[in-house]
């Protein structure tokens, strides 16, 4: 692998990529900690330690901005508005017919899907940074902090509406430095900046849970959470990679003089179809109800009901309901991004056949029954995973500072692998050797 990473750099073009990659990704850090114009940075720093860098409202969130979202700086609302709005784009193109017909226009039709991810971006960036705003000046943000009134010391409106605009100009920016990444570096940009995002988070985290700990200085839990995280890491490996090959064959055609297909493929159906976004949506809608309790500042029972049992992320039927939705989001959205009877209608129409089974309606009935299989051990992997922070915060009481588990783990790991792919892409176009022996 070494001998990789070296050969890598060694390539002139390919190491101006990986270079200009790590450069956008320094620059990215650097915005990370510049604070917005009006905020009391002295203030925020204090109310941070109180915190213990972590809220429980906003983790989700403050997790993708690499932390930058507690600490109110131009990067603040980091990669989520744009993660948004393509979920909102994807559910879209299902529902409305003329988004539909522009999918399946090709690379134009998607150049304009892309376009109007960027101006929903835009606009759910706007939503977010009035609300981050408002929730800095009402001192919810930090509700345990001395002086958390204090944190943005000029209420104007024109303090205000500045550090909106810097925010979403901080959003758009990460936006732009993405797709330069896509452009003219290695992997997917937005992917990239997610991975940096939360990846920064690690060494803070792991420190935290060494000085916490009681076991000879702290270390015996380091090393247990470090084994922990292997473990799992080679858990989401094996199921990210993990697929169902189902076999194509493609009857011989004569056209002329000259003949086509008899080929043989095989349509790969991942057992984890849907990625991370089930989390993602789980995790979204289970923060709306405290949200509302804390920003309507109601005593009354139905508010105390919802602090005590959704908040903290310990109680069972927190438990329960979280993992209930990620399974019920995954076979939701796999039932909306792969659609059987497409994909029988295309194999038919280029003379292609599922060996023992029929052209055209009993391909789509196999090809749901197969899914529908292999999303069962998906889902449930999903919300395993995605339950590893809070059974750490029963078991230990640090979920805040548990890294390994939920959705950073499953975004590390398949940002990793997707990028190793494309630099092992690289290498064997230019050396025929691949990234790993």
């Amino acid at each position: 692998m070494l001998t990789a990473f070296a050969r890598a750099f060694q390539t002139p073009d390919l190491r101006k990529k990986l270079l200009f990659t790590l450069g956008i990704m320094v620059l990215f850090r650097l915005g990370q900690h510049v604070p917005v114009p009006g905020v009391s940075f002295e203030n925020v720093n204090q109310c941070m330690k109180e915190a213990q860098g972590s809220s429980g409202l906003f983790g989700l969130v403050n997790m993708f901005s690499g932390g930058a979202l507690l600490q109110l700086t131009i990067f603040a609302l980091g990669i989520m508005p744009y993660i948004t709005a393509s979920i909102i784009l994807q559910l879209l193109v299902v529902v409305i017919p003329r988004l539909e017909a522009l999918k399946k226009e090709g690379q134009a039709g998607q150049g304009k899907i892309t376009q109007y991810t960027r101006y929903l971006t835009v606009a759910l960036a706007i939503l977010q940074a009035t609300g981050l705003v408002a929730t800095a000046r009402s001192g919810t943000l930090f509700p345990q902090c001395q002086v958390r009134d204090q944190i943005v010391p000029d209420q104007s409106i024109f303090t205000t509406a500045v550090m909106v605009i810097c925010m979403t100009a901080g959003t758009a920016f990460i936006m732009w430095l993405g797709e330069l990444i896509t452009d003219k570096g290695i992997g997917n940009g937005m992917s990239i900046l997610m991975f940096v995002s939360i990846a920064a988070g690690f060494p803070g985290a792991l420190w935290a849970i060494k000085k916490q700990g009681k076991l000879a200085d702290g270390w015996i839990e380091f090393g247990a959470v470090i084994l922990s995280g292997l473990a799992m890491v080679a858990l989401v490996v094996l199921v990210e990679q993990a697929q169902r090959r189902i076999p194509v064959q493609y009857a011989k055609r004569m056209i002329g003089r000259r003949s086509y297909g008899g080929t043989s493929t095989y349509i790969p159906l991942k057992v984890n179809q849907a990625g991370v976004i089930p989390v993602i949506f789980a995790s979204s809608l289970l923060y709306i109800p405290a949200l509302i309790v804390q920003f309507s500042g109601s005593q009354s029972g139905w508010a105390e009901w919802i602090q005590s049992h959704f908040v903290k992320g310990d109680h069972p039927i927190y438990i329960v309901t979280y993992f209930v939705l990620i399974v019920f989001f995954a076979f939701f959205y796999v039932a909306i991004s792969f659609n059987p009877e497409e994909v029988a209608d295309n194999m038919k129409k280029y003379g292609g056949f599922i060996p023992g089974i029929r052209a055209g309606r009993p391909t789509a009935e196999y090809l749901s029954y197969v899914l529908n299989r292999i999303t069962w051990p998906g889902a449930m992997y999903l919300g395993l995973i995605a339950l590893v922070p809070t059974v750490a915060l029963i078991a230990f009481g640090a979920q805040q500072n548990f890294p390994f588990g939920g959705t950073s783990i499953l975004i590390i790991v398949g940002v990793g692998l997707e990028t190793v792919k494309q630099i092992e892409s690289q290498l064997q176009q230019r050396n025929y050797e691949g990234f790993l022996r």
